[in-house]
C-alpha cells in the first residue's frame, strides 16, 4: 500500500521557500553562486538585481555585482517567461535554448500579424552580422533590418531579432546607477562560448525545485513559461519526494531540501520590484497574500518594491531623496506591531544606506495606507 503525501500549510509551504531562497538567513555564498543557486535573477529594472543580492547575502558590495558583468561571467538577456533576467554566462548558454520556445510563443503573440510569412533564418543572420559588427540598441537594429525587409515595420522588426537571435544587454546597461537605452550583442560573441547543444531539462526542473520548492508542474510552468512538463516531473518522480497542500495539487521536491518548521521565525526583508520569489508559482499565497495583491502590483502591470514581515509580502516601499538626503518609506498593508516595527525600522536604515550611500541623513517612515504624495 502506497503511503499518502504529507500535507503541508501555507506557512510551512513559506518558509519552505524562504530558506530557499535566502530569505531566512542571510548567506555567505558568493554572487555568482547565488545568482546559480536561484537560477537567475529577474532584471527588466537595471538595479534590482543588486537589491536582490544585498536582501539575501552578507557583506554584499555593489562592485562584486558589477564586476561579473563587466568581466562577462554574468549577463542580462531574455529567458523565463520571454522578460529579462540576470544570470551567469554559462547559464545564459544553457537557458537560452530550452526557453527558446518561450520566447518565440512571444513574439508571434505581440507580432504575429505584422511578421507573418517571414523567414526567420534570414532574419537570424542578419541581426547576427548587425550585432557582431558592434553592439546595437534595438531601435538601432530595427532600423538596420529594415532597409532590407522594407514592408515590415521596424519595432516588429527590433522584436523579432530580440527572439530569433540570443542578445544580451551589454555593460554599462546593468551597471548600478546605469540608465539609457541597452546597448546588444550576441551572447556567443559576447562571452565566446557558444550556445549548449544539449541542454538537460531535467537538470533545470531539479534546480527550479532547490530554489522555489515544494512546487507542482504548473508551478514550474509559470515560472518558466514552459508548457508539458508533466513527462519530465513523471521521468524524475523516484528522485523526489511527494506532498499536497489541503485541496491542492500534488507538490514535488528534492528529498533533502530544507523544509524549516512553520512557526520559525522569519526577519524583515525588503524585496526589489519583480523579485522572481513572487512570481514562480501559480498559487502565490505562500508568500503573496491574495488580500494584498493589489497593493503591489501597479498600473500597467508593473510591480512595486515589497517588504516581507513574518515571512508575507505585507506591505511596498519606496525611497525618495531630497539633496543629500534619502529616506525609505515603508506603506504596510495592515497594523505593524511594535516589534516588527522597530526590526523594520532597523533593516530599512541597512538597505536604504546600500541603496544610498552617499546619503548623509538616512530617514525610515512607516505609513499607514498609501504612500504619501509628494
Amino acid at each position: 500500500m502506497s503511503r499518502q503525501p504529507d500535507v503541508l500549510s501555507t506557512r510551512a509551504l513559506n518558509r519552505a521557500l524562504l530558506a530557499r531562497q535566502l530569505l531566512l538567513r542571510r548567506s555567505s555564498s558568493s554572487a555568482a553562486g547565488t545568482i546559480e543557486h536561484l537560477v537567475g535573477l529577474q532584471a527588466q529594472v537595471p538595479n534590482s538585481p543588486y537589491l536582490a543580492l544585498w536582501t539575501r547575502l552578507r557583506d554584499f558590495r555593489h562592485d562584486e555585482l558589477t564586476r561579473l558583468l563587466l568581466r562577462r561571467r554574468a549577463v542580462r538577456l531574455a529567458l523565463m517567461r520571454s522578460t529579462i533576467h540576470l544570470v551567469t554566462a554559462r547559464d545564459a548558454l544553457a537557458l537560452r535554448p530550452l526557453v527558446q520556445p518561450v520566447i518565440m510563443r512571444a513574439l508571434k503573440g505581440s507580432f504575429g500579424r505584422p511578421l507573418a510569412g517571414i523567414d526567420h533564418d534570414a532574419v537570424g543572420r542578419a541581426v547576427r552580422a548587425i550585432v557582431d559588427e558592434e553592439p546595437r540598441t534595438l531601435n538601432e537594429i530595427g532600423a538596420l533590418l529594415r532597409r532590407r525587409w522594407r514592408d515590415r515595420d521596424a519595432y516588429a522588426l527590433s522584436h523579432a531579432a530580440r527572439a530569433l537571435v540570443p542578445l544580451v544587454q551589454i555593460p554599462p546597461r546593468g551597471i548600478w546607477g546605469d540608465a539609457g537605452a541597452p546597448a546588444l550583442a550576441s551572447i556567443e560573441q559576447w562571452v565566446g562560448r557558444p550556445i549548449a547543444a544539449r541542454p538537460s531539462i531535467d537538470r533545470i526542473v531539479l534546480r527550479y525545485l532547490a530554489a522555489f520548492g515544494p512546487a507542482s508542474v504548473r508551478d514550474a510552468q509559470v515560472w518558466s513559461g514552459l508548457t508539458s512538463l508533466n513527462a519530465v516531473f513523471e521521468r524524475l518522480r523516484p528522485r523526489l519526494r511527494s506532498f499536497r497542500t489541503d485541496g491542492g495539487p500534488e507538490l514535488f521536491d528534492l528529498p533533502d531540501a530544507p523544509r524549516p518548521r512553520a512557526d520559525v521565525v522569519a526577519p524583515p526583508r525588503f524585496l526589489p520590484e519583480f523579485d522572481n520569489v513572487l512570481l514562480a508559482h501559480v498559487d502565490r499565497s505562500r508568500i503573496l497574500p491574495t488580500e494584498h495583491r493589489r497593493s503591489v502590483f501597479t498600473t500597467a502591470g508593473l510591480m512595486s518594491g515589497t517588504v516581507l514581515i513574518d515571512g508575507f509580502v505585507r506591505g511596498r516601499w519606496t525611497i525618495q531623496r531630497a539633496r543629500r538626503d534619502a529616506t525609505l518609506t515603508i506603506a504596510p498593508s495592515a497594523g505593524v506591531a511594535a516589534n516588527d516595527r522597530a526590526q523594520l525600522t532597523k533593516e530599512g536604515k541597512r538597505f536604504l544606506a546600500f541603496v544610498d550611500p552617499a546619503a548623509e541623513l538616512l530617514d525610515v517612515r512607516i505609513v499607514r495606507g498609501d504612500f504619501p504624495k509628494p
